[in-house]
């Protein structure tokens, strides 16, 4: 296993396997006009499955498959039952937004999936239309359910909370979770990508969403997560047993222990979600290089990284959106629905 600067492993890769989306979130890609990658230039399935065995060489166990949303790549299935069958991989996973997961839950099952996360930031279908200008509200609650049905037993959803928007469905979320075998994980609003409208007084922060949820199912105790320690997640428990997960990223960085990085649609391997630019790694691919010419080049890059992204960020006293509008376009892979979130 190879270590950066700060003796943080290379242990989790997150690939894109599609910039395009179905939804429109706020926080990920608000704007009418979209710079997308060229068809192209997006690595084939073979290319994907044969840089994971590189990362998985160098120490790669966890491998999460997202967006844009996953499952509009086509015959997707195929690419996870190539990733299930890399031995050095014990946890292989997607995050997707739930729309279409209903028709593919069971083939993504059956082809090796071993977990799935589903993004759902409200339960009210008329706050999905104002936020995500999508009226697929019951497809994802569809979708949550098949998920369940296929054998899934470690379902996640994913909620942005956003203050103004859907903080007063804190403790809806959680108990929709426990009816439905799910665990809720809060996320606090970032100012990454395409959140061209983030300001901070829009965050809801870890100390809050905790008290506010204290105050509606009585003491919380959290729950030490020995085996995954540079896991993004702090796990809490309410005393019925039902458990949930913060991401704090805002108010309180996890880059010490970070051991994640993501690889885009198109091959460039960015270090760190804040990270301006990434190493472009289809090129040395495509122009012949060998396995072992890769893993050098992984190799290094990792052993000199010293990304701490989110804690700089915090350090920022008139914080802002980390791109305007402008800077967006002129680089679609600072774009979330590229990067991969």
């Amino acid at each position: 296993m190879i270590r950066d600067r700060f003796a943080r492993p290379l242990g989790s890769l997150r690939v894109s396997v599609t910039d395009r989306c179905n939804l429109r979130c706020r926080y990920c890609m608000p704007e009418a006009e979209y710079v997308w990658l060229p068809k192209s230039s997006l690595l084939t399935f073979e290319e994907i499955a044969r840089l994971t065995g590189v990362f998985a060489g160098l120490g790669v166990t966890k491998v999460r498959l997202t967006g844009g949303e996953p499952l509009l790549r086509h015959e997707l299935a195929a690419l996870v039952s190539m990733l299930h069958a890399e031995p050095r991989l014990a946890d292989l996973a997607l995050t997707t937004n739930g729309v279409l997961l209903e028709r593919f839950a069971a083939a993504l099952k059956a082809a090796g999936l071993g977990r799935v996360t589903v993004s759902l930031d409200t339960l009210r279908p008329e706050r999905m239309q104002e936020f995500a200008r999508s009226g697929r509200h019951a497809d994802v609650l569809a979708g949550i359910a098949a998920a369940r049905g296929a054998g899934f037993e470690r379902v996640k959803l994913n909620t942005v909370v956003v203050r103004g928007f859907n903080d007063d469905e804190i403790a809806d979320l959680v108990a929709f979770g426990e009816r439905h075998g799910a665990e809720v994980r809060f996320i606090e609003y970032m100012d990454v990508g395409g959140a061209t409208r983030w300001s901070r007084d829009q965050v809801v922060s870890r100390a809050e969403i905790l008290e506010r949820l204290g105050a509606q199912f009585g003491p919380i105790t959290a729950v030490p997560d020995r085996d995954h320690p540079a896991a993004p997640a702090e796990r809490f428990r309410l005393a019925s047993g039902t458990t949930f997960g913060i991401i704090a990223s805002v108010t309180a960085p996890f880059c010490a222990s970070c051991d994640r990085s993501r690889l885009t649609a198109d091959g460039t391997w960015f270090l760190c979600l804040y990270a301006a630019k990434g190493i472009d790694l289809r090129e040395p691919l495509r122009a012949g290089a060998s396995d072992a010419d890769l893993e050098a080049l992984i190799r290094e890059t990792w052993q000199g990284r010293a990304d701490r992204g989110a804690e700089e960020r915090l350090g920022v006293r008139e914080r802002g959106v980390l791109y305007p509008i402008e800077a967006l376009r002129a680089d679609p892979r600072r774009e979330m629905h590229t990067r991969g979130g």
